[in-house]
């Protein structure tokens, strides 16, 4: 249970900081340094990365231990071919499950949270770029930011909760500028990044001879999302984006792009709920073809 709960909050934590990378577009926009933007936030980004890097493993032996004990309750007189259909093993598969459905779960509470923070991680992240400027050190950077965000030193004006309802009126109500094919194609990227790892973890489950192979196979749920991405997600973002930086777009349509791509983001996860056991299942199918 305690590593489970360990893989719960770490992928909070990295779908929440994935997310924040929406406002890293605006502060870039606003200060007029997008790439030093982007730079700073890399190294934030690092936080997410270190925490993927625990969190697979972790995953894939919680994957492992639902295999074994399966196998164990299923009896060693049964045969491997048999072990899978086994009643005990079903129930294993049926734990699993809901086992993953929770991180899938945390995804979207991680990605929320991000959505939440976008407004104060803009004006913190201005302050970031501003503060490098002055010191030219990252480091130093990160330091007197942390000091200034100290829970004492801030006031509530700068927390800017009581505005969050106005904000979301305004953008809400606001005619849509950016493209809606771009919208809903973030929605399934997002959807098949979420579940593209899980699904793999849950069909080698489901075919524990070829566990390996079918873990691997992640990229076949992860591929569609991989060319929708690169073909229309982030070609559109940072059309918008330059355009802005151009002057040919108003300040508010990145705000507007980075709202509704958290919403986006948000209902992705939630349609990796959707797309979780049939992804499983397809490549469980593939893993079967290569077996």
């Amino acid at each position: 249970m305690e590593r489970f709960l360990i893989v719960i909050t770490l992928t909070v934590i990295i779908h929440l900081i994935s997310t924040l990378a929406y406002s890293v577009r605006l502060a870039g926009v606003r200060t007029q340094r997008l790439l030093t933007a982007f730079s700073l936030y890399n190294i934030i980004y690092l936080a997410a990365s270190f925490s993927n890097n625990i969190q697979t493993p972790l995953l894939t032996s919680i994957v492992e231990h639902g295999i074994n004990a399966g196998a164990m309750q299923a009896g060693l007189n049964v045969p491997v071919e048999q072990v899978v259909s086994h009643a005990a093993y079903q129930g294993q598969l049926t734990l699993l499950a809901e086992q993953i459905r929770l991180v899938i779960a945390a995804a979207t509470l991680g990605t929320l949270g991000g959505a939440f923070l976008v407004p104060p991680f803009v004006s913190i992240f201005v302050k970031a770029i501003r503060l490098f400027e002055e010191t030219g050190s990252t480091l130093r950077t990160f330091i007197n930011l942390a000091i200034s965000c100290l829970p004492w030193r801030l006031r509530p004006k700068r927390l800017h909760f009581g505005a969050y309802c106005t904000l979301l009126k305004q953008i809400i109500r606001q005619k849509i500028k950016i493209p809606k094919n771009f919208l809903l194609a973030n929605v399934i990227v997002t959807g098949f990044y979420t579940t593209g790892v899980l699904s793999a973890l849950y069909a080698g489950a489901m075919f524990p001879d070829f566990r390996t192979t079918a873990t691997t196979l992640s990229m076949v749920v992860n591929g569609f999302a991989t060319i929708l991405g690169t073909m229309v997600v982030e070609p559109t973002a940072s059309s918008i984006t330059d355009e802005a930086l151009r002057g040919d777009r108003d300040e508010a349509d990145v705000k507007q792009m980075a709202f509704y791509m958290a919403l986006t983001r948000l209902a992705g996860t939630v349609l990796a709920q959707a797309l979780f056991l049939p992804g499983a299942y397809f490549i469980k199918f593939i893993a079967q073809l290569l077996a």
